[in-house]
C-alpha cells in the first residue's frame, strides 16, 4: 500500500504570489490562505514563502536567513561573516512549535553590510560580493546553508504543508507589499529543508511548478560563471540563470524571459525584421540558458514580481487583478479564496511573462 508522499504526480506542486502595485503592505496571513486552497498540489515535503518589504527598518542591510545543523556549524559560520561584514543586527527567527514541522536545524537571521576594508579587496561591486560570500559558506561551512540573502525581503521554508510552514514561521506578523508561496510534490529529488521553494540568491527568488529536463545542460553552463548547484533540485539552476541574466549581463526581464521560455525558430521567423534580430541574437547569445521542460514560475525581485510558463503552456497558471492588487497562481480558487471580486482574471500564453512592478513603470 502506497502512503501519502509516494505517489508520483508529474503536475505537482503549487504557486501563488501576491503584489500591491502601490507598495501598500499587507500581512502574511493572505498568502498562506491563498495557498492552502491548493493542499492537494503538494505532500508535505516541502512549503516555503518569500516576503518583500518585510523589513523597512534595516531595508539597507542584506538579511541572511541561515539553517544550521550544529552549534559548531553556527560557530564557523558566524566567524566568517564577522571577517566579512558588519553584522548590525543578529537573532534566531521567530517560530513556534508545531507538531506538523519536525526535526527543524537551527534558524537565525543575521541584518549585514559588507565590511569597505573586504569589499576594496575584493575588487567587486556589493551585490557581488555578497553573493560570493553566500556560495562560500554553502559550499565550504559544513552543515550551514545561507537560504536566503536579499535586502528588504525574506525566505521562510520547511519540510511540511506550506500553510503548516507559514504558521510556523508566525508569517501572519509580517507585512510586506509582495509574497510569493509554494507547495512542493518532490517528483525526482528529496524532501529535505534546503531543496524547499522559494530559492534564492540577493533579492531573486523564485517558486516553480514542473520539472526541467534541460537540468545537468543549465546546471554545467551555469556553473562555467562561479554558480554552484548543491541542493538536488532543479529549481535552484533557474534562480541562479535569472540572476546570471538579469544582474551579470543586464538584460531586461521580458529578455530574460526570452531566453529561459524562448520562443521557436519558426515563431522567430514570422517575426518584423527588428523584433526576429533582437530574438535571433538572444537565442545564439544565450543557447545555453534555455529551459527545457514544462514550468510555471514565480520570480520576486526588487521592485516586482514576473510569472513565466513554458512556451508550451504544460502547467496552469491564472492572474487576477482588483484595483493595486496583481494575483498569480497554479489555481483560479487560490486567487478567488482571498478575493472573489476580481476586475480581471486570464490564463497567460506559453512563454509571455506577466511582470509587475511597484507603481507600474517598466521592467
Amino acid at each position: 500500500m502506497r502512503r501519502e508522499g509516494q505517489i508520483r504526480i508529474p503536475s505537482g506542486c503549487a504557486i501563488s504570489g501576491i503584489i500591491d502595485r502601490s507598495g501598500g503592505r499587507m500581512s502574511g496571513d493572505t498568502i498562506i490562505e491563498s495557498i492552502a486552497v491548493m493542499h492537494d498540489r503538494s505532500n508535505g515535503l516541502g512549503g516555503g514563502f518569500a516576503a518583500y518589504g518585510i523589513y523597512p527598518e534595516y531595508k539597507d542591510y542584506y538579511a541572511l536567513h541561515i539553517f544550521y545543523d550544529s552549534v559548531s556549524a553556527k560557530k564557523e559560520c558566524e566567524e566568517f561573516l564577522e571577517r566579512h561584514f558588519d553584522v548590525i543586527n543578529l537573532s534566531k527567527i521567530p517560530t513556534r512549535k508545531m507538531k506538523e514541522i519536525t526535526d527543524e536545524p537551527l534558524i537565525w537571521r543575521y541584518f549585514v553590510t559588507p565590511l569597505p576594508t573586504k569589499l576594496a579587496e575584493s575588487q567587486l561591486d556589493e551585490r557581488e560580493f555578497a553573493a560570493k560570500c553566500v556560495f562560500r559558506v554553502n559550499t565550504r561551512i559544513d552543515g550551514a546553508y545561507v537560504f536566503s540573502s536579499g535586502k528588504n525581503m525574506g525566505v521562510f521554508k520547511a519540510v511540511g504543508f506550506p500553510e503548516d510552514v507559514g504558521r510556523f514561521y508566525k508569517l501572519e506578523e509580517y507585512e510586506g507589499w509582495c509574497f510569493t508561496a509554494h507547495g512542493r510534490y518532490p517528483t525526482n529529488t528529496p524532501g529535505w529543508w534546503g531543496g524547499a521553494h522559494p530559492f534564492a540568491l540577493l533579492d531573486y527568488s523564485v517558486v516553480h511548478n514542473g520539472e526541467i529536463s534541460s537540468y545537468d545542460a543549465n546546471r554545467r553552463a551555469i556553473e562555467m560563471y562561479g554558480y554552484k548547484c548543491t541542493l538536488q533540485t532543479d529549481t535552484e539552476v533557474i534562480t541562479y540563470i535569472i540572476d546570471y541574466l538579469h544582474r551579470k549581463k543586464g538584460l531586461t526581464l521580458p529578455e530574460v524571459a526570452s531566453v529561459i521560455a524562448a520562443p521557436f525558430w519558426r515563431t522567430i521567423e514570422r517575426m518584423e525584421p527588428e523584433e526576429r534580430e533582437v530574438h535571433e541574437y538572444l537565442r545564439v547569445m544565450f543557447s545555453a540558458q534555455l529551459i527545457n521542460g514544462p514550468f510555471s514560475i514565480l520570480v520576486g525581485f526588487e521592485g516586482g514580481l514576473m510569472a513565466l510558463n513554458d512556451r508550451l503552456k504544460l502547467r496552469s497558471m491564472v492572474v487576477g487583478e482588483k484595483g493595486d492588487l496583481v494575483y498569480i497562481a497554479s489555481e483560479e480558487a487560490a486567487i478567488r479564496i482571498i478575493e472573489p471580486d476580481l476586475d480581471k482574471v486570464w490564463a497567460p500564453k506559453g512563454g509571455q511573462p506577466v511582470i509587475v512592478r511597484l507603481g507600474g513603470g517598466e521592467a
